[in-house]
């Protein structure tokens, strides 16, 4: 069992009478190292900017959102909210009351999502840590104050600094529509921007964060909230949140829907992974290509080596024995690539993530490339590699024997 794998390893680094086969190997061995390390350095960016996408959509999105089954509000006096409150894996729980509403400022008009919350959220909120302009404050005094994306802001020419309120339109639920005074049946309420935030481009064009008790009154409502969003304590565990899912959807029963953060922004989560898989699909399948050199310099190893499996043969070597030296030899050529890959790859993954010497461009949230090493990526790229270098080399190694048949 061990002649194959020494023979094979003797041809690999035996000179060869033709010096065109060792350059096409060496050509072989280096486009597998680059395509190994390329995905090794790809797939671990992407890796960084997914956990800098999950990170700034915590700031927005809670562990669980609690929402009603049907319609849109709910009064939460049920009493599975005090046991919620009482569960020591959780950080805090608020009321939120949301309404895509219809905004004017100094002239200018437009549409947003207006969310009404709680003092809970005012204290505690993680969106503190990405206010670009401002204070994040919804009160002063007894002046309602609102905190803005940053893109809605710059398109309505908001700014915390003026003095102008933002109008805030929303048709009234309790008054019919009049033709001849439509404006009277129409809320509206005023609010001053204190802040202005920055998330992601899609929060950033439409969000603005105001007091509960303000969208209340824009909507006609007293004790109604939209949901209820709950923030785990940091380092909560995955089992630790689902527990909670399922504690929390048997205890309010089918009228609610208790929602972790992948159920709030499925699609997004989705086309993320699905966005992953492709970058994975589209980089073996350049490996593919390159693993082709590794059938050219076989093929001909293998017509150079012709006296040497006509000796095997008068000395008793069974075919299988020969496919299987040239099998060896040109996954050895794709496992030496492999090998380099994998150094080469995890080294400048290692290299950017502890020291970010290659910088972002322009002024975004990070100042170097985020990147993220990970076990699995590591083994499905060896994986990978190893498999495509052993389909690529079983080509030409069945043509060995079929040679002598034919």
């Amino acid at each position: 069992m061990r002649l194959a794998p020494f023979i094979a390893g003797r041809y690999l680094i035996a000179k060869k009478s033709h010096n065109v086969i060792n350059i096409i190997s060496a050509i072989s061995a280096i486009g597998m190292a680059i395509g190994t390390a390329a995905l090794i350095i790809i797939l671990s960016v992407y890796n960084g900017f997914d956990s800098l996408i999950r990170s700034m959509m915590s700031n927005v999105e809670p562990d669980l959102l609690i929402t009603p089954a049907t319609g849109k509000v709910f009064i939460p006096d049920d009493e599975a909210f005090d046991w919620i409150y009482d569960q020591p894996s959780v950080k805090n729980m608020c009321c939120v009351l949301e309404e895509d509403v219809f905004i004017s400022y100094d002239g200018k008009q437009g549409l947003a999502k207006a969310k009404g919350v709680d003092w809970i959220y005012e204290e505690e909120s993680p969106l503190k840590d990405h206010i670009r302009d401002g204070e994040f404050r919804l009160h002063r005094g007894d002046i309602p104050m609102a905190s803005i994306g940053a893109s809605l802001a710059y398109e309505m020419g908001i700014n915390p600094r003026f003095l102008s309120p933002v109008e805030i339109y929303f048709p009234s639920r309790t008054r019919r529509i009049s033709m001849a005074n439509p404006m009277s049946s129409i809320e509206f309420i005023k609010v001053w921007p204190s802040s202005t935030f920055s998330i992601n481009t899609e929060v950033d064009q439409e969000l603005m964060i105001l007091p509960i008790e303000k969208m209340r009154e824009l909507l006609e409502y007293d004790e109604e909230v939209s949901a209820v969003e709950l923030r785990l304590m940091e380092g909560t565990d995955r089992k630790e949140l689902k527990r909670l899912q399922e504690e929390i959807g048997r205890l309010l029963g089918p009228a609610f829907k208790v929602k972790d953060r992948f159920q709030q922004n499925e699609s997004l989560y989705k086309m993320m992974k699905y966005e992953k898989a492709a970058i994975y699909m589209i980089l073996i399948f350049v490996i593919i290509i390159i693993a082709f050199n590794i059938f050219g310099s076989l093929s001909m190893l293998i017509i150079e080596k012709k006296s040497d499996i006509e000796t095997l043969r008068s000395m008793g070597a069974q075919d299988s024995l020969i496919r299987r030296i040239f099998v060896l030899e040109g996954w050895m050529i794709s496992l030496t690539g492999l090998a380099a890959g994998l150094v080469v790859g995890i080294g400048f993954a290692l290299l950017q993530q502890h020291f970010g010497f290659i910088k972002m461009p322009g002024h975004f949230v990070v100042q170097a490339y985020p990147i993220i090493l990970s076990l699995t990526d590591i083994l499905l790229t060896a994986a990978g590699v190893a498999i495509v270098g052993w389909l690529i080399a079983l080509l030409p190694a069945a043509s060995a024997t079929a040679r002598k048949q034919a």
